[in-house]
């Protein structure tokens, strides 16, 4: 049985892998993806909050049996060897892509703003050798490093004063003015900004108080929701529902709508600080992808991380159409939404099992 008896996380730790995990690029685009809302987005983070409350509650319960096992090893145990073997594996491929999606996403808002020009080779290269840095210290490194970034970056949202100063508060009203298609579209879409949080069922072994790992972790998430709030809400306020459906990154876009002399681009700025999140979101994911290949073979190496590492860069990179790299990039959003009602099922199979289990 692999059990971890290193129990390095503290409630800040938990609080901050579950906020900042979450954010990567997501928060960019969220109000494109909720765009079929129109301006009755400006609540719907709140509902993607109460739904994220829910599904961290089953996470939590099934951990708690297995207080010292991950997410891969209780996929062992509750489903036998060999078939959760297959879905671990299955798992880690859903890392690996979600990873390459992030970046890729991040490459492309480069391309299209700061470097119109250039090849990404070396950019994703600087952000892959900042991943293993970041990794190699394990997730405690991890956890101390999202700590850091949610205060370095908090001053983005002091950038939106001047979108809020020219917006229309008007555009608030009229609210819940959407049919249900457009909600379960906008639901779909939108809440892959909200993935990161279900990565709790890895390192919940690390954690030091496991009986408050919830609501650590609850806090943690609508921190975000309250993130999402005032991007949405400024969003509204500033942009046309032309502009919300189009444009893409538009949080960005708010920024331009700041006025200062010595700053020629603000937008540029920002998406120079917003390295600090895609590298939180890889990182907990590239450890998560790192535990996994460990429990796949058995044993503890340091070279895991290179060769995910290499992996990834040639997804980034790799010789295919953008239709195809979209909808590998889709595919893997849509397995996240897999883990995170996997421990639903899994909790299940322990009722049945559980007899069995412990004996």
């Amino acid at each position: 049985m692999n059990t971890y008896n290193q129990k390095i996380l503290n409630k800040y730790h938990v609080v901050f892998l579950a906020q900042s995990v979450m954010i990567g690029t997501g928060l960019l685009s969220l109000p494109q993806k909720l765009s079929p809302l129109g301006y009755s987005q400006t609540f719907f983070p709140f509902i993607m909050g109460i739904i994220a409350s829910f599904t961290l509650w089953p996470m939590i319960w099934l951990c708690s049996k297995f207080p010292n096992e991950n997410l891969f090893r209780i996929n062992e145990i509750l489903l036998g060897k060999w078939f959760g073997k297959c879905l671990n594996i299955l798992f880690v491929l859903q890392f690996v892509i979600f990873t390459a999606g992030i970046i890729t996403d991040y490459m492309n808002l480069i391309e299209s703003t700061a470097l119109p020009e250039q090849t990404i080779t070396i950019p994703v290269l600087l952000i892959l050798l900042l991943l293993l840095y970041i990794v190699k210290g394990g997730i405690k490194s991890v956890a101390n490093f999202c700590i850091l970034t949610f205060f370095i970056t908090l001053i983005l949202v002091f950038f939106t004063r001047w979108a809020i100063e020219k917006g229309d508060i008007s555009h608030f009203l009229p609210i819940f003015n959407f049919t249900g298609h457009e909600f379960f579209d906008a639901l779909k879409n939108g809440y892959f900004s909200l993935l990161g949080y279900e990565l709790i069922m890895f390192y919940f072994p690390f954690i030091i108080n496991q009986k408050k790992a919830y609501k650590h972790a609850f806090i943690g998430i609508w921190i975000s929701i309250l993130l999402y709030f005032v991007a949405t809400a400024v969003s509204v306020m500033y942009f046309s529902e032309w502009q919300l459906e189009n444009v893409k990154f538009s949080i960005l876009n708010l920024f331009k709508a700041g006025e200062f002399s010595f700053i020629e681009r603000i937008d540029i700025f920002g998406m120079t600080l917003w390295i600090f999140h895609i590298l939180c979101a890889i990182s907990g994911y590239v450890w998560c992808a790192k535990q996994g290949m460990e429990s796949l073979i058995s044993k503890n190496a340091k070279y895991y991380l290179v060769i995910l590492s290499i992996i990834i860069f040639f997804i980034v990179n790799m010789p295919f159409s953008q239709e195809f790299q979209k909808k590998l990039f889709l595919g893997s959003n849509y397995a996240g939404y897999a883990i995170i009602v996997s421990p639903i099922f899994l909790s299940l199979v322990y009722v049945i099992r559980k007899k069995k289990v412990q004996q």
